[in-house]
């Protein structure tokens, strides 16, 4: 009988599986497919201080093995959430969920943590905090806070006045140094690093010679960059001593432990889920057969199994 069964930051997780922000919406929408208790956890959607309603459209671009979005981390604010999408979540949800906040300045990542504190209700239900400083599709902070280390640090330490619950900082692969921002953050006080974000890119329409999306560039994501967010996990998890949350091009769970191998505690999914909405349900189901087959008992210690 294998173990699938990880943790992070002292969280117990029944298995390493975590649907990424802004894939899985707010859970309950999963909810109406399968019992989304059997996974480890999820991020849910990227929640700002105040409402957006993003960017204009067209926001999505195909590519191959891939895709690029600038949705621009539409969602209703943190109050709206938390006073209609974390009730409808509790109802069919019965882990610790992941909260991931954006902002444009300090004040706002401080603020939007501080308003899920307050409330009681929210407060037992969020696990950890993701705190999203790498988001490419928005103008005015963003990613600009995630490819400076000093910015990176400010943002890390500010939240970390206002929660005591585990501090996950989400980095931009779109950097010279990802170890230099991670290491950054580490001495800030957070507790763990994710990564990656999407990474920058753009397509073109030959037909009138102008960029698919309305935002010119948007985050590229989906399979094809496995390679890259492999190699980033791996550098990081040398560099730090806090937990390594691996995504980026997952869609398998020899995928999963492939990037646990390279330093992962727990794994994101995802675009995988924008393609198949059971994708993190059949990674989870298929982990006990591949732990076989790689004669893997316990999934916790494969961790940094590669360096």
């Amino acid at each position: 009988m294998v173990d699938i069964k990880t943790s992070l930051c002292g969280i117990t997780l029944d298995n390493p599986v975590i649907p990424a922000s802004g894939t899985f919406g707010y859970g309950y929408e999963f909810a109406e497919l399968y019992d989304i208790n059997c996974l480890g956890s999820f991020s849910f959607k990227g929640t700002t201080l105040e409402p957006r309603f993003g960017n204009p459209t067209p926001r999505i671009a195909e590519c191959p093995d891939g895709m690029i979005n600038a949705v621009g981390l539409q969602n209703p604010g943190v109050d709206a959430v938390i006073a209609e999408e974390l009730p409808k979540l509790a109802q069919v949800f019965h882990k610790p969920v992941m909260a991931n906040v954006s902002g444009f300045s300090v004040d706002d990542y401080v603020e939007t943590v501080r308003r899920f504190e307050a409330d009681e209700a929210a407060k037992a239900q969020i696990g950890w905090f993701e705190v999203n400083i790498s988001c490419p599709n928005v103008h005015g902070g963003g990613m600009a806070f995630g490819t400076c280390p000093d910015a990176a640090a400010e943002v890390t330490a500010a939240v970390r006045k206002v929660t005591d619950k585990p501090l996950l900082i989400k980095l931009s692969p779109n950097v010279t140094d990802i170890t230099e921002i991670a290491r950054a953050c580490e001495a800030a006080g957070a507790d763990g690093i994710s990564l990656i974000n999407t990474l920058l890119g753009m397509r073109i329409n030959l037909k009138t010679g102008k960029p698919v999306i309305a935002n010119k560039m948007g985050g590229f994501s989906g399979h094809a960059i496995l390679p890259v967010a492999l190699r980033m996990v791996y550098q990081v998890y040398d560099a730090v001593k806090i937990p390594v949350v691996g995504m980026g091009g997952v869609s398998t769970a020899e995928e999963v432990i492939e990037m646990m191998m390279a330093g992962a505690s727990a794994v994101e999914i995802g675009a995988a889920n924008l393609i198949n909405p059971y994708a993190a349900k059949e990674i989870i189901e298929k982990l006990p057969e591949v732990m076989d087959k790689y004669n893997i008992k316990k999934l916790s210690d494969i961790i940094g199994g590669a360096h």
